[in-house]
């Protein structure tokens, strides 16, 4: 199987807020031939894979608890790239299959929570389809990681179709839903981009008694209660779960090839997303 490969057709940059350091930050997509990669400040850069998953949290807060966000790390060097998972998943949802991801600060800006401003800012620089045609990520049989009742399942297909099922259970206050993408670039900028990132309304608190998101109102980003958002709306019925989608679209992107398969989440996170990615890394076709 063969696949098209795109680039970038035109440099594109962002300025905003990274949401766990609060540190300004700046982002640029690049084109380039080599995959995606990943540069910090005048470091080396270094490809968007699992053998460059951090394992050290980006805030102390982190040190004793599963994943929160995804981040990358050039050991050799030291360069650190916090909370990527949202440009990763707007490259993948983009047809993006090589550019380079160029950081001034420590963390990618979060901007509304969503992989949005991302999506159009490739949109509108529009894609190289010039070079030379690459392989997919393929697979010969199914792959499944678990956790509990959460779990990721990676099976054999001819193209690309990622679904996710979130449900926290009998009176939650974000109801269960499932979503699915199948791998348009229209599809992902419309359904999926513009979802945000999500947090309960007691998890919000705790974040910012830790000293977490102290140059944010949930009129920036997207807090739930009993009640549903505050100060805020949500933009679809169901956007926790497409936002949920937009994560895992980004996590899988660190098997560093174009997946080409079916996906099946179910109830997953970060932590279990970077387990399926490794996974499939090491069972590719």
């Amino acid at each position: 199987m063969t696949l098209a490969r795109a680039t970038i057709a035109r440099d594109v940059s962002l300025e905003g807020i990274g949401l766990f350091t609060g540190a300004d930050a700046r982002v640029s997509i690049r084109p380039a031939s080599d995959g995606i990669s990943f540069q910090t400040g005048d470091d080396p850069p270094f490809p968007a894979s699992v053998d460059h998953l951090a394992g050290r949290p980006v805030h102390p807060a982190f040190a004793r608890l599963a994943p929160r966000h995804t981040n990358l790390a050039a050991d050799e060097h030291g360069a650190v790239a916090a909370t990527v998972e949202h440009v990763l998943s707007a490259l993948v949802g983009m047809g993006v299959t090589d550019a380079r991801v160029e950081l001034r600060g420590p963390e990618v800006p979060i901007f509304d929570g969503s992989a949005l401003p991302f999506a159009e800012a490739i949109a509108e620089a529009g894609l190289d389809h010039g070079l030379d045609q690459g392989r997919p990520l393929t697979l010969d049989e199914p792959v499944r990681v678990a956790d509990g009742d959460a779990s990721v399942t990676i099976e054999p297909a001819d193209h690309a179709h990622y679904a996710y099922t979130l449900d926290y259970g009998p009176g939650a206050p974000i109801p269960p839903a499932t979503v699915a993408w199948s791998g348009h670039p229209d599809d992902y900028r419309r359904d999926v981009a513009p979802a945000r990132t999500f947090s309960l309304v007691d998890e919000a608190r705790q974040m910012r008694a830790l000293g977490l998101f102290a140059r944010f109102t949930p009129r920036d980003l997207l807090v739930i209660g009993p009640d549903g958002p505050v100060d805020n709306a949500l933009r679809f019925d169901d956007e926790p779960a497409r936002h949920k989608l937009l994560d895992l679209i980004g996590d899988l992107a660190l098997v560093a090839r174009p997946l080409r398969a079916r996906v099946t989440a179910v109830r997953s996170g970060h932590a279990l997303h970077h387990r399926a990615a490794r996974a499939i890394a090491a069972r590719r076709a």
